[in-house]
């Protein structure tokens, strides 16, 4: 059997490689349009500060190693220009002699990726315009600049590779300024999570413009839709990708309502002997129950593996995704898996949901590094059905939202987190983790034990008047208060319940929520019916607020921000 595979990076050469394991005869090629096969291109921003030192490391396999090992021929600097499905060949050019050939194949796997977008936006020629999508693209763009020269970048788009970018190009000593047309970076994130990532980016000397758009450049100049002209010395196009479906639609093979390619369930096109994985094709989504793409590593690695058992008559089903990912901005770890809420208000029939919002130690307290855990679990009302998660963090936010990705792939439920047993020592976690916290309160919300406020609502509460409660100690309000709030300790709560009204709604903070949630049992059980906690305690509030505050140039609804 003549296996041909398009594309040698990721996808592809995971596809030849267990298909080497599955078949010692076949006869196996991968051809690649440019100099490396098997590069981890996860990788290419760090190896512009300076984190991966060489950018030959980037490169995991080379061609020889590949025939050696593997008894696998790849061609690079050779690419595929058209497929003949009557006559199962390719052209293939090959551009180190720019000479064209025919090529059979018996079957044949498309990995050809996505392509960085380059809007043609009026005066692109005049900057040091660069993307990121391979290895010669990060050398290109380091050999470009001098960062001892004070140069400045901007970094258009504010997605995955557009913030390791910006961060890593910071680390490297650039001035940077990272431009996004959308009110936030990283969409994967709902707008009140996002917020320490902003803040992150702005604690590290990132100049951070949202909702504004690239209009034109001018020499060395971005011009941005409000009018305003930044500097640039080098410009980064991270605006997002687009599948790679030219070969494919040329010869004739079908394309989905996204763009990208369609397969079916065993990743097979419309062609019987050709089939496609990674990036350029669209998948199911477990909940929204439609096709999307999907440019993560994971996907592609369980289709090439796939494709390659269907091959070979192995079963396979391409199974739907939940989209887990994560992402490193300096100091904080940020991963997230299933829907946002965003994503659940857009749904043409939104589900009916709540949010376990939580901020509980990374690990114990009193051990060196403990830090918080920012979780919010979205689970549906009432099965309790998870939805999706995020987690942000100096500590292991992708532990959690792995935790949590794996129970909602067995179908588990907001009350399923309760019952975990997750490893517990005072160096790794606390004995009951942040999975289980966001499960208690997920099952007392569901079991009606008592009612929360989310912070997106804090703004109109305080501009409305309402009794807010701040039950924090007097020794911890000196660095900030809700405007308006009364303050009464917990420990003095039940000697002072006479201060509090109980003819008009009641909303409880602390620093995290959980003393709050307590005072909020309290005065339940002391007749108080319209009392609510409100989730996420001040040091969310504060970190919610103050990078919308800065931006958007207003007054803020706190004294002042505590992030501790």
């Amino acid at each position: 059997m003549k296996v041909i595979i398009v594309g040698g990076v990721a996808g592809g050469a995971s596809c030849a490689a267990r298909l080497r394991r599955l078949d010692e005869g076949a006869q196996i090629t991968i051809f690649e349009r440019d100099e490396n096969v098997s590069f981890s291109n996860c990788s290419l921003p760090y190896y512009l500060s300076g984190v991966v030192e060489k950018s030959e490391t980037l490169v995991m396999m080379s061609p020889k190693k590949f025939l050696t090992q593997y008894n696998i021929h790849v061609r690079t600097m050779s690419e595929v220009t058209a497929i003949n499905r009557k006559s199962k060949t390719l052209t293939v050019l090959d551009r180190t002699k720019n000479t064209t050939y025919e090529e059979s194949y018996d079957k044949l796997v498309l990995s050809p990726g996505a392509a960085a977008i380059v809007p043609p936006i009026p005066g692109i020629e005049l900057v040091n315009k660069h993307v990121v999508r391979n290895v010669g693209d990060v050398v290109g763009l380091k050999q470009s600049m001098t960062p001892a020269a004070g140069q400045t970048v901007v970094v258009i788009g504010g997605g995955f590779i557009g913030v390791e970018v910006a961060e890593n190009l910071r680390e490297a000593g650039y001035a940077v300024t990272l431009v996004e047309a959308m009110p936030q970076i990283l969409r994967i994130y709902d707008a009140d999570m996002v917020q320490l990532l902003h803040k992150a980016l702005d604690d590290h000397g990132i100049e951070l413009v949202l909702s504004d758009k690239v209009a034109s450049f001018e020499k060395n100049t971005v011009v941005l839709g409000s009018g305003r002209k930044i500097k640039a010395d080098g410009v980064v196009m991270a605006i997002g990708v687009t599948p790679e479906t030219r070969l494919a639609k040329a010869a004739g093979l079908t394309l989905g309502a996204t763009g990208a390619i369609a397969v079916d369930a065993e990743c097979r096109t419309n062609d019987p002997d050709i089939y496609a994985i990674g990036d350029a094709i669209e998948v199911d989504h477990a909940y929204l129950k439609e096709k999307f793409k999907i440019a993560l590593a994971w996907p592609a690695q369980i289709q090439a593996r796939g494709v390659a058992n269907r091959i070979k008559g192995l079963p396979f089903t391409n199974p739907s995704y939940i989209a887990s990912s994560c992402i490193k901005v300096f100091e904080y770890n940020a991963a997230s898996t299933g829907l946002t809420e965003e994503q659940i208000k857009q749904m043409k029939s939104p589900l009916s949901y709540d949010v376990a919002l939580v901020s509980p130690q990374d690990i114990v307290g009193i051990m060196p590094g403990s830090t918080p855990v920012f979780l919010k679990v979205i689970f549906e009302k009432p099965s309790g059905r998870l939805l999706g998660a995020q987690a942000i963090s100096k500590g292991a936010a992708d532990k959690r939202i792995d935790v949590i990705a794996t129970a909602i792939h067995f179908k588990a439920t907001i009350r399923d987190l309760v019952d975990l047993e997750l490893c517990y020592a005072p160096p790794f976690s606390t004995a009951k983790d942040v999975a289980n916290f966001a499960g208690y309160v997920g099952q007392n919300l569901l079991d009606g034990t008592f009612k929360q406020v989310l912070p997106s609502e804090l703004r109109s509460l305080v501009a409305s008047g309402s009794y807010i409660l701040d039950v924090r100690e007097a020794s911890e309000v000196g660095a900030g208060v809700v405007r308006g709030s009364k303050n009464i300790p917990l420990s003095q709560l039940r000697g002072r319940v006479s201060e509090i009204p109980k003819d008009r709604p009641v909303y409880a903070y602390c620093r995290s929520g959980q003393r709050s949630y307590n005072a909020v049992l309290a005065l339940q059980n002391l007749g108080y019916t319209q009392v609510f906690n409100l989730a996420g305690g001040y040091m969310f509030f504060s970190f919610n607020e103050y990078m919308q505050d800065r931006l958007a140039k207003r007054e803020s609804v706190l004294t002042g921000y505590n992030f501790k």
